[in-house]
């Protein structure tokens, strides 16, 4: 995610980086150079003049410009989805937490259970952590799952390293550990069942981010308006040559720049949980939940927090 200050004044036409000007560059270029040979040949073209009047381009700007806007509505909304579905993870990761703090507690006068029920509570904040890095990592398609081994107890390692849906199998872990929990008596029945509702919410949180995930933006519509931007863009020099003359150019890398740059910014962040620029910062969400939950067990070795690179936040 570009993580930078507005730019004001003359920066705001030559800022670069965090622009989806780098995307977009050589189509842009090859449209604007077109333009160009549009203008100098003044559309003739081996004895023949491609006479194209601005009222075509007029019909189809505004059904095109409200199109892209309305794909764009779209992809931002998945964009946002997914990061509130992140800011609930945060929530209940923490709600989580303070709960195995507060209510699994030893039995009344025995406090020889100490060092076993705070083992307990380290294993559901553990896996806790483990869950939000598996999550992020089966959304960005990635497979190696070493860095959360030091989060799951050794005995469970090769049962997850077998399981296809790696952050379920462990709610399905913690979910064992509560059960244990309620038969030696550290936690109150009644208790249980809030703890388990935050293990479900959890589930139900990842479960709409994989929704977001596997079910992108219809190909054909996508297609279509693909295919109508570049028509638009390349044909444009031969409707505006005749009017404007030696300014075509400059005029057709305006437009192409706009509809251009609509439409790759829109295939940028319908998949928000990649690792393009504009994509969520999954890492640092992360990160941030895992210091939360070790400040939580009074752990004082903390990592430290992730900073921008390069205006980007990953």
């Amino acid at each position: 995610m570009i993580v930078r200050d507005r730019p004001s004044g003359i920066r705001l036409f030559l800022v670069v980086r965090g622009s989806i000007l780098k995307r977009i560059r050589f189509t842009l270029l090859v449209n604007t150079l077109s333009a160009v040979v549009v203008t100098v040949v003044h559309g003739n073209f081996f004895a023949l003049k491609i006479t194209l009047t601005t009222i075509p381009f007029t019909l189809m700007a505004l059904p095109l410009a409200i199109f892209l806007g309305f794909r764009n509505s779209a992809a931002y909304d998945r964009y946002w989805e997914g990061r509130k579905l992140w800011g609930e993870l945060v929530l209940r990761c923490r709600s989580l937490s303070r709960q195995c703090q507060s209510f699994i507690q030893p039995v009344s006068g025995m406090s020889t259970q100490m060092p076993e029920v705070l083992a307990a509570r380290q294993r559901l904040v553990y896996r806790t952590i483990a869950f939000v890095h598996a999550l992020r990592l089966q959304l960005r398609d990635q497979s190696d799952y070493s860095e959360i081994r030091r989060w799951v107890p050794q005995a469970e390692w090769s049962q997850l390293q077998a399981s296809s849906n790696k952050h379920d199998r462990l709610v399905l872990e913690m979910g064992k550990e509560l059960g244990q929990c309620q038969r030696m008596g550290w936690i109150d029945p009644c208790l249980t069942v809030t703890l388990d509702n935050t293990l479900s919410a959890l589930n139900a949180a990842a479960a709409s981010c994989e929704r977001i995930k596997s079910t992108p933006v219809p190909f054909s519509y996508t297609l279509l308006l693909h295919r109508t931007a570049y028509l638009y863009c390349f044909l444009l020099p031969f409707g505006l040559v005749d009017t404007i003359g030696f300014m075509t150019p400059f005029v057709v890398a305006i437009v192409a720049y706009t509809f251009f740059g609509l439409d790759a910014l829109g295939d940028e962040i319908e998949e928000p949980f990649g690792l393009e620029a504009n994509d969520l910062p999954l890492d640092t969400l992360c990160r941030a939940i895992e210091i939360n939950l070790l400040e939580s067990l009074d752990e004082t070795v903390l990592p430290p927090k992730l900073e921008p690179v390069n205006y980007c936040l990953t």
